[in-house]
């Protein structure tokens, strides 16, 4: 998965991004501190992988991981170039979702672009300028399809459509994900990589001294984002507790009244957002997790090991990790006839346990 921060400058995004991959990107108080996307890695926090760890005293644990894309503030008028607009949109079309830092503190000492705290004005700027963006770019995909539109070819009389669908749409200060296309008229634009096509994940970052609190603005981008995920955190505390060792973040999170970390809240949402699951491999060389998308059959699931195990899958032996845990190891699983032999028709489940057996 390839996360991208947005949100217009000084609102805490690169704060959020050295927290989430303790990558020491520079966190300045002023606009485009942030001209390169910083890029970094995040492990996935999984229990289930620690108590495996220690069942079969494995030599490495590999969890699975999400890459975040901090990309520099945003500002109006960005999709004409304003600020470093275009180029840090271009970045944003590479993304599969879209973490949008909203400011919902009050600090006299930390500037903002508008000079004045108001998150849903501040959503709307960013959401505007990414609805012009596509709006530019369906233009230059009509270009792109004018000439076998003309030759009156299927598929480009089709897309045609669809990009008349998508700008009406846009048009109405709607996200394109809101223009009720079908699941083959998706299929044919995917290439369009569309801005507002993709789903987003609120940030509201708020004062360490309101954690635990839900002040005006949270309330007010929770009642305006509607249906989106909406994570609340402390961006300056979520970077301090992520320089700590894991004993020490627990006291720290306890002190506050907390009981996971934000950040953590963020990834397992990230994974909800974009219907994300781990599924196990567990032996003495290593425990992994593999994260693979919902609904995914064994043999697909086999494949994001390796290309061999899809393409020679026989079967897959699984147990889930709840009824290992419960049973205490491997055994007594197969004794009690927890441990189930599955085929190719099998969907996998978040927290499988699974070891794949294939020929080529």
């Amino acid at each position: 998965m390839k996360l991208g921060i947005v949100g217009l400058p000084n609102v805490g995004k690169s704060t959020l991004f050295n927290a989430i991959t303790n990558a020491g990107a520079e966190a300045a108080n002023f606009p485009f501190c942030t001209i390169e996307p910083n890029v970094g890695i995040a492990p996935v926090p999984d229990e289930r992988l620690d108590w495996l760890t220690s069942l079969y005293d494995a030599k490495k644990t590999t969890p699975a991981v999400v890459e975040f894309v901090d990309i520099a503030g945003l500002v109006k008028g960005a999709s004409k170039g304003e600020g470093l607009g275009n180029k840090f949109l271009s970045h944003i079309r590479e993304v599969d979702a879209i973490i949008h830092v909203v400011r919902c503190f009050e600090d006299t000492n930390i500037t903002h672009v508008d000079g004045s705290i108001d998150p849903i004005r501040d959503i709307e700027t960013i959401r505007l300028e990414l609805i012009f963006a596509d709006l530019e770019h369906l233009a230059k995909q009509r270009e792109r399809y004018a000439k076998s539109f003309k030759a009156n070819d299927k598929d480009a009389v089709k897309i045609y459509s669809i990009i008349d669908t998508l700008q009406k749409t846009l048009e109405q200060n709607k996200d394109a994900r809101d223009a009720g296309l079908a699941l083959e008229d998706l299929e044919l634009i995917k290439d369009f990589d569309l801005l507002t096509s993709k789903p987003v994940i609120y940030v509201c970052n708020i004062a360490e001294s309101e954690i635990g609190k839900e002040n005006d603005f949270v309330k007010q981008v929770k009642e305006y984002v509607g249906d989106n995920e909406v994570i609340v955190i402390s961006a300056e505390i979520e970077e301090e507790i992520s320089k700590l060792d894991p004993e020490e973040k627990q006291e720290f999170l306890a002190d506050l009244g907390l009981e996971n970390s934000g950040l953590d809240k963020l990834v397992k949402s990230s994974y909800k957002t974009l219907n994300q699951i781990s599924y196990l491999t567990a032996g003495e060389k290593e425990v992994r997790a593999w994260t693979i998308t919902r609904g995914w059959k064994a043999p697909q699931a086999a494949g994001k090991i390796h290309t061999d195990f899809e393409r020679g899958f026989i079967k897959a032996d699984i147990v889930s990790y709840k009824d290992l845990k419960n049973c205490g190891n491997m055994q007594t699983a197969r004794e009690k006839g927890l441990v189930r032999s599955e085929g190719k028709e099998y969907v996998v489940q978040d927290g499988d346990v699974v070891l794949f057996k294939f020929n080529v």
